[in-house]
């Protein structure tokens, strides 16, 4: 793994391997979102035993995921945070081809999680604010693109995130978390148009 210095890492074998899990990658979203935890308190939120999330805890830990806060706690009492803030899956190394079920059982763990906040968000439409139920978008807009022209909207759609604040960044008291999730998805055994 790589990280550079806006916490972000770059995930090779190893690290999508031990993200491969759909319970470890909402371990990691819980700390990330909501700062750090201990097995128990994250095992209540999450549905399963203390024992299931400390046990996934420690294979985080030593994949880099995630780090004892030594700061909290007792010795009785292990507090845990994330490592950094963000992680991004390249194929720059080629780990599809050689980690294609790591890289397949990532995925479907991160649409798993993606969905689940759509789903909660959903839930949550007739108590939100008025203004705010307005800023909720579900779209799905179809390009007819070449792979070099996905490549560059991808790109560009990165390079306008990065003119927001981060998650995490200091912000006004008015501000709320917002989750933007893109997926660009090739269609590639679709129909010609008439």
């Amino acid at each position: 793994m790589t990280r550079s210095p806006d916490s972000v890492v770059v995930l090779d074998a190893k690290g999508l391997r031990a993200l491969a899990h759909p319970l470890r990658v909402q371990l990691v979203d819980l700390l990330r979102k909501h700062g750090p935890s201990t097995a128990t308190r994250l095992a209540e939120r999450l549905g399963v035993n203390s024992g299931t999330a400390s046990y996934h805890l420690r294979r985080l830990d030593a994949a880099g995921f995630v780090e004892e806060d030594t700061e909290r706690g007792n010795a009785r009492e292990r507090w845990w945070r994330s490592v950094h803030r963000t992680t991004r899956l390249t194929d720059d190394e080629g780990l599809s081809e050689r980690e294609p079920e790591a890289v397949l059982a990532y995925m479907q763990s991160i649409a798993a999680l993606y969905n689940l906040r759509t789903q909660q968000a959903l839930n949550e439409l007739q108590t939100m604010p008025p203004p705010w139920r307005g800023v909720l978008d579900l779209s799905a807009i179809p390009f007819r693109l070449t792979l070099e022209e996905a490549r560059r909207l991808r790109a560009d759609v990165t390079e306008l995130f990065a003119r927001y604040r981060r998650d995490g960044d200091e912000a006004p008291p008015d501000a709320v978390r917002v989750y933007l999730m893109t997926q660009v998805i090739p269609e590639l055994d679709s129909p010609e148009e008439p």
